[in-house]
This record gives C-alpha cells, structure tokens and sequence, in this order.
C-alpha cells in the first residue's frame, strides 16, 4: 500500500503538476493570481484565510458561496497535492464548508419570504441534517450535498398571510437554487433531496412531526445506516439535536443486530451490481462502489456500528477512520484489520480526489482509456496508469477479502449442489431426541400462527436458518426435555424474536450455551424470556469475567445519554445489573468462577446500582426540595448486603440515615424539615431500586431492620438510630448490625456511621444474659423457618444461620472480630483462639453451596442428575457424592463449633 507520495510538502511541484494534468485547477490558478501567489510560495494557512473572504465582496449570498468554493478547493487541492494538507484537512474543510453554505442559503431563503428576518440571528423553526460523508465531515472535492429539511411550523420566520408548510417549500426551493446554480462563477454544491423521508412523495421540507413520525414507524432498513452518520448542520441546530436524540432508538437498537449483516449484505450485492466498469481492479474500475472499495470499507464499520452502537454509545461515530479504531478499542475487530482498512480507506479517497481534479466532476471511476489513467496517476505523482492500477488492486484485494469473510453477498458465495432435505422427524431421530413424531408435531406448531413471535415470513425464515443447529444444541444439553420446553415458553413470551434467532445465526457456539442454561438454571430461563436481548453481552469473552470493583461498576452503570431523564437512566441501570446478574449465573452453571467470587461480584453490582441510583433518585429529588445544609444521607447496608457475598436470589437489607440536626429545612423551592425530606427521599430511592419498569424489576429492599421496625418510616437520623441501638435495640439487632456496613454517603459520614456502630457493638454486655437470648432466638427461628428440603444449607441445624449465630454470639460476648463479612470474621475469631481452624472451611463449603444452589436447585430439594452434575462442578467437586460428603463434614463441624460455644449439643439430621 502506497503512502502519500510527497512526505514533505512541494507546493511548487505541485502548482505545475496542477497545471499539467488539472484543466479545471489550471483554470483557476489562472484566474486566481492572487490566491496562486501565495500557493507557489507554500503558505497554507493564508491561502485558506483568502479563499474563506473571497465572498466579501458579493452583493448577493449565492454569489459570494460560489466564490469561496472556487478559492477553497484551489487552495485545498494544490496543498493536498503538496502533501501539505492531509486528507482529514481537506474534507473537514470542504464539510465545514457545505455547513456554511447551507446556513447561509437558509438564512437568505428565509429573509426572501419573511424580510424582517435579522440576518444576523441563528434561524429558528428551519433546520438541515446531513447524512453520509458530509455528516461524517469526510466531503470530497465533487460530492453532492444530501441534506433533509425540516421545518416548525410553530417558530418558522414567514409573513403573517403565508402557510407554514408552503413558507417552508419556498426556503426548501430557495436553498437548492443558491446551492445549486451555474453561472460563469461556477456553483456551490449539487444538492441532492432524495434522503428525506418518502422522497417520491414528499415536499422539499418536511415538518418535523412527520419526520419523527416517518423514523418511528415506517422507515426503511438503509434509512437506519445513513443516520449513523447523521448530524444537524444547518439552520436551526438546537431543534435539529432534539430530532435526532428523539429518534436515537431507530438508529441505535439497545440489542445486538446481527440481522443488520443481512442487510447491508443485500445492499452491497445491488451496489456491487450497479456498478460500471469491471468488478476487478483495471480501467474504469469504481473506486466508490467496486468490490473491497471505499463504500465497501464504510459498510465494514457501520455494520458494526448498527450491531453493537445501541449497547455501546463509544461506537456512535461519525467518521470512518475514527470508528475503526473506536471497534478496535473495544476488540471489535482486531487492530491490524482496523490499520489495514483505515490506511486503504484513505488511499482510495485521495485516489478519488485526484479523479475529480481533473474536470471537477463528480467521478469514482479509474477512466477507461490510457491516456487519461495516466493522467490521473501523474497527477498523483506516480509514474503511470499502470502503477496506479497495480496500487489499487493491491488495496481493493484485501478489503474486498476481508469484506466477505463478514458480510457474505450473492457475489461472494458459490451455491453448492443441494442434497435431499432431512424431514424434521428424521432429524430428531438422528439426533436422539424422544418421541420424534410427537415432538416435529410440536415444534412445526411453532410456526403456524399460534406463537407472536413467528408469524411474520421474516421471522419464520430466520428461524428456519438455525433450527436444525437448536435441535441439536438441545439434543446435547443435560435436560433435553426442559430445555425444549423453556425454550417454546421463551418464544411464546417474546413478542419478537427474530434479533435472537440471528444472533444464534451469527454466533453458533452460543447456541450449546443457551440450550444449557434452559437445561439448568429456571431464573435464567426465565430471565431469558422477559430479556432475550441478555444473551447478547456473552458473545464478548469478557464476559465470562468477573465485575470490576465498585468505582469501575459505578462508572459503567452511569454511562447516560446527555439527555436521559430519571425514567430512561432507571432503565439503563436495570438493564445493565441483569445483564450482569445473566453472565454471573452463566458463569455459575459452566463452573468458571467460584462460587464465593460470584457472590462477591452480585454484590458488588448491587452496590454499585444503590450507588447510580440513589444518586439520580437524589438529583431528581432535589429540583423540588434542594438539599438540607450539614446533612446527608447513609445507607447501610445488612445481612448478605453488608456481608458482600449476594446470591441470585437475594434481597437487599438497607437502613436508610442521615446525618446532622433534625432541626431546619432543606433550600429548595418547595422547603421541607430533615425527618420528612429524609423519609420521602427514601421512599424514592426504594422505588428506584426495586419498582418495576420496562426493563423489568431491579431487586426487592427489606427495610425492616430499621428502629421503627416495617410499620414505621424508612430513615432515622444518626442521633436517634445510636440513641435506640445504645438503649433499645434487641440482642438480635445488634447481631444484625455485627454485618453492617455503609455503601453510600460521603467517606467523613461513612466513618462517623461507622463509629456509632462500633461503639454500640463493642459496649459491655451481660454474657450470660447474652448466651441466653440468643439460643432462644435460634430455637424461635427454627420453630418458624425449618429447612426448606434436604439441600437447604442456610436454615438446616448445622448450616450457615447456626454459623452465624456462632459467630455474632462470639463478636458480641467478647467486643471483637467485627466484620461484615463472614470469612473475615472467622478468621479473626480462629486468630483470638475463639474458633476452631476447619471452621474456614466449613464457613466456604456451605457458602459455595448456598450461591449455586439458589441458582440451580432453588426449592432446596435433591436435583436431577444433570443439576448435580452441575452443582458439584459449580463447587470444584468431582462427583456429587462428594460434595454432599463436605456439606456433611461442614455441618458437623458447624454442629462442634456450637456446642463450643453454647455448652449443648446440636441435633444434626
């Protein structure tokens, strides 16, 4: 691949190749003197400051346009021939320009049907957006300018007798004539109108009403990727933003769009087959729109845009070299292929700049007939046409190569001699599946109406495309049978499922994995069916990691839209936390993280999510009631919470407090007292966290631990919370509160939250007094709350509830080992001599367990064998009877511990 030709700038050589091989640059050189002078002698930067005043002088605004385009792309073309100006330069010049040039025609139609009009104001009510390389500042020297006009009939400037709509049509007409016309002086811009919506039907300008209502329900697939470059650029700019972030869903689909392959796919095959000239490098070969040329390249990273831009706004670009890096940033593609074809990209674009030098004409293709390759090529600065071709079939070569490999055209396939179709019986035969008559029966009724989600011809094609590979991912999982039945219950649930079948479609291997998570785990299955679009993050390997810590998890949970309000950035939070909560329990079932660590990471998620939310909760809060000066809340955290290790079925045990007097009134508009601004601010971040919306719901807040106990308001101050902890409280509370810790408030309230716990804990007690209350308390519970089956480690005699008895009993008695967490606290328990050592791993055993077992035997009873297989590989045991032998030992130890502590035997079954 060539580089640019001149790595030093040459304006003089580049004057004089200019005149050789440029009629139309000689042309104005010649008529330029002035501007040439200052090109020969290698000033750019004044060269450029001229040709933007050479309309100075220009009575009229279509006249003054075509006089700085004339100068403009002089004093581009001989400095991008100089190899002063690089390509980014130049299009962003021409881009900037057309931006002028269409604010200044609209201004100027505007003042023609409304004379009082300022022309120095910015036009409200009268906006243009630009698609394609113009929204991408990436014009070339000949490009047409394909704007779409949009109007408000509301603030469009017009005379009083005037309609808006007709107003509107006579500025839209104006603006093309000022752009468009030829005169002696040359014209502006080709303006081209065919991009607005219905264009064969359409007005010049349309209302944006329409427009928005034209985006929302009817637009076209094409239509979609020319807005990923979609910018407002002219007129009224502010409206023309406010369009294009109320129409950000049609463009950016919050899944993954793998059926986006499928239609650039077709559009390439049309393209490919329009173009003129060979469809190989040579003569008359369209740089544009051959294979592996420049649109190819385009659709390369808008493809990916279009798959991937909805979940991840850093791929929203505009430009082409910009996105495939961005892709490479995120391990989209890999970064020699996004060097690769953004090197090849500007080669071909300056390839194509030279064409249009020539004439000024509107050109992608290598000309036909030698004499003019050559041209061309010396213009360049190559030798001849030859080399030129031979650089250009190199480029074209490996695009088009690597084009193919992902977007598959009718060009690019070769149909191979089809065998004899496989009735769907036979194929269930082949693979194994039971009662093959009666199961093709069941699954052919999919497709007869009866299910939403494959009505549509699309949606049953799609289907088609990955049935067999479904049937057979089935086939191989653990619990055909189940799997086959979430599977229909997901279809049925869906009202549309056609993104899903074509990511099946794009990402085969994922298909094993959903029929083992339909196999295995219910709340995924069933999470499944709510969400399809919760598969999409596990075609990235970084999936099957484990989160961040909580700042990183904060920071991705608060990747918001400029524009988002509370309700979108709720939605965006729940959907992030279940797609995170999805890969976790993936991650359980395929064994590739221990089971602590995904505990560990739930509640790191959990805690992040309290974190975004309370934040926006508070924000939206205070645009009524401001904030109560020297005081802020704190939430504290209990139970598994504050312990830091959730399982998938997990609440969240808060106490809402908040610091300083209870004294005064907050600022805001609508002033209201601590105690009630407090309550009412909690009442909105328990919503938040745990009202349902149309993300689904987020996770269930158990409040009552709090010192009015569930009938009483959610937060107390900090005063009277130490005040009834210190004087109050039960044996049971402080033993709750032993697994406390803040996860929200600034550091300085954090620790004096944390002080008044400390030194409620830490106070003397009675021990025998102590020693009583809490082995009545445990016989109470268990009274009330006996072990749900045989496989309930947390409320079985000997499971984690008595460890944690134990371990609180211990804290309290001898004002030491305080720790949330549990694992930390045995361990300084053991280090006091308070412990015995295997009471660590006891501690891990049932922990491990409870955390895949709430995931994949959640009724606690003895499983199938396909869950226990799972459930001893979620433990890092080998068989099941093995992990059943250390939940014995566990709780045998467990059993010891007790009567260590306590004096008493306990009766383990």
């Amino acid at each position: 691949m060539s580089a640019t030709p001149f790595p030093s700038a040459d304006w003089t050589g580049a004057v004089a190749r200019a005149h050789a091989h440029s009629p139309y640059l000689a042309r104005a050189l010649d008529r330029l003197p002035e501007l040439t002078e200052l090109l020969a002698a290698g000033d750019g930067p004044a060269a450029l400051a001229w040709a933007q005043a050479a309309g100075e002088s220009a009575s009229e605004a279509g006249t003054a346009l075509r006089r700085q385009k004339q100068a403009l792309a002089l004093a581009l073309a001989i400095g991008d021939l100089a190899g002063a100006f690089p390509l980014l330069t130049v299009t962003r010049a021409l881009s900037d320009f057309a931006d002028h040039a269409l604010d200044t025609a609209i201004a100027a139609g505007i003042r023609r049907r409304a004379p009082d009009f300022d022309p120095a104001a910015q036009p409200a009510g009268f906006l243009a957006l630009t698609l394609g390389k113009h929204g991408a500042r990436e014009l070339n020297y000949s490009s047409d300018i394909d704007p779409i006009l949009l109007y408000d009939p509301a603030l469009l400037p017009r005379r009083e007798r005037d309609e808006p709509g007709e107003a509107a049509q006579r500025v839209a007409r104006a603006v093309v004539e000022t752009l468009s016309t030829v005169d002696a002086e040359g014209y502006v811009f080709r303006v081209d109108l065919r991009l607005r919506p219905a264009s064969e039907v359409s007005p010049l300008a349309i209302s944006i009403d329409a427009a928005l209502t034209h985006y929302e329900t009817s637009a076209l697939s094409w239509e979609r990727a020319a807005f990923i470059r979609a910018r407002a650029c002219a007129g009224d700019i502010a409206a023309g933003d406010d369009f294009l972030a109320a129409i950000r869903p049609f463009i950016w689909r919050r899944s993954l769009d793998f059926g986006a392959i499928d239609e650039i796919g077709r559009l390439t095959a049309q393209i490919r087959a329009s173009a003129r000239g060979k469809p190989e490098a040579g003569p008359g070969f369209d740089l544009k729109k051959g294979r592996g040329g420049i649109r190819e390249i385009e659709f390369y990273a808008q493809v990916h845009q279009l798959i991937h831009g909805g979940r991840n706004p850093a791929l929203r670009l505009r430009g082409t070299r910009e996105t495939l890096d961005a892709l490479a940033d995120a391990s989209l593609i890999p970064r020699a292929e996004a060097v690769l074809l953004g090197e090849s990209y500007d080669r071909l674009r300056t390839i194509e700049h030279r064409l249009q030098m020539v004439s000024d004409q509107q050109t992608h293709a290598l000309p036909l007939n030698a004499d003019a390759l050559d041209n061309v090529a010396q213009l360049d600065g190559m030798t001849d046409g030859d080399a030129l071709i031979e650089e250009v079939a190199a480029i074209t070569s490996q695009v088009g190569t690597l084009y193919d490999s992902l977007i598959p055209t009718q060009d690019s396939t070769a149909s191979a001699g089809a065998l004899p179709a496989e009735t769907l019986p036979e194929t269930l035969v082949r693979l194994g599946l039971p009662n093959p008559e009666t199961t093709a029966a069941r699954i052919e009724s999919w497709t007869s109406g009866q299910m939403r989600a494959l009505r549509s011809d699309a949606a049953r094609t799609a289907f088609e495309a990955i049935r067999d590979d479904l049937l057979a991912a089935v086939a191989v999982s653990p619990e055909p049978e189940r799997a086959l039945a979430r599977w229909e219950q997901l279809l049925d649930n869906l009202p549309s499922a056609i993104n899903l079948f074509r990511l099946l479609e794009a990402r085969p291997g994922l298909t094993v994995r959903l029929a083992r998570i339909l196999s295995l785990a219910a709340p995924l299955a069933d999470a499944l069916a709510r969400r399809a679009d919760l598969l999409d993050p596990l075609i990235d390997a970084s999936a099957l990691e484990l989160p961040g810590d909580v700042p990183e998890l904060i920071e991705e949970f608060s990747r918001f839209e400029a524009d988002d309000g509370y309700e979108r950035i709720l939605d965006t939070v729940r959907r992030k936390v279940g797609e995170w909560r999805f890969a976790l329990g993936v991650q359980l079932i395929d064994g590739t993280a221990d089971p602590i660590a995904i505990g560990a990471g739930l509640a790191r998620i959990a805690e992040a999510a309290t974190c975004v939310l309370t934040k926006a909760a508070r924000a939206d809060f205070e645009e009524t009631h401001g904030r109560i000066p020297g005081s802020e809340l704190v939430i504290l955290a209990l139970g598994r919470f504050g312990g830091g290790v959730l399982t998938h079925a997990s609440d969240l045990d808060v106490v809402f407090l908040f610091t300083g007097d209870v004294a005064g009134e907050s600022d805001g508009r609508r002033p209201i007292g601590p105690t009630r601004y407090y309550n009412r601010l909690s009442q909105r971040i328990i919503a938040a966290l745990s009202a349902p919306t149309a993300e689904g719901a987020l996770f269930e807040v158990d409040t009552r631990l709090r010192p009015s106990g569930s009938q009483g308001p959610p937060a107390a101050s900090l005063d009277s919370f130490e005040r009834y902890q210190r004087e109050q409280a039960w044996t049971w509370e402080h033993m709750a509160l032993a697994r406390s810790r803040p996860v929200y408030g600034s550091e300085t309230a954090r620790d004096e939250v944390d002080m008044a716990v400390r030194q409620v804990l830490s106070a003397p007690r009675d021990v025998e007094k102590l020693r009583i209350e809490v082995l009545e308390m445990r016989a109470t519970m268990a009274a009330h709350k006996p072990a749900k089956g045989p496989l309930d480690v947390k409320l079985a005699r000997g499971g984690l509830v008595d460890l944690e008895f134990i371990i609180h009993y211990l804290q309290l008695r001898n004002g030491a080992a305080f720790a949330p967490d549990l694992g930390a606290a045995v361990a300084a328990l053991t280090e006091a001599g308070l412990l015995r050592p295997e009471l660590a791993n006891a501690q891990s055993t049932l922990t491990r367990f409870l955390v895949a077992a709430r995931l994949l035997t959640p009724d606690s009873q003895i499983p199938s064998d396909a869950t226990r297989e799972a459930l001893a590989r979620a433990c890092a045991c080998g068989e099941w009877s093995e992990i059943m032998a250390e939940l014995v030992q566990a709780r045998a130890i467990v059993g010891a511990a007790w009567k260590d502590a306590f004096g008493i035997e306990l009766e383990i079954t």
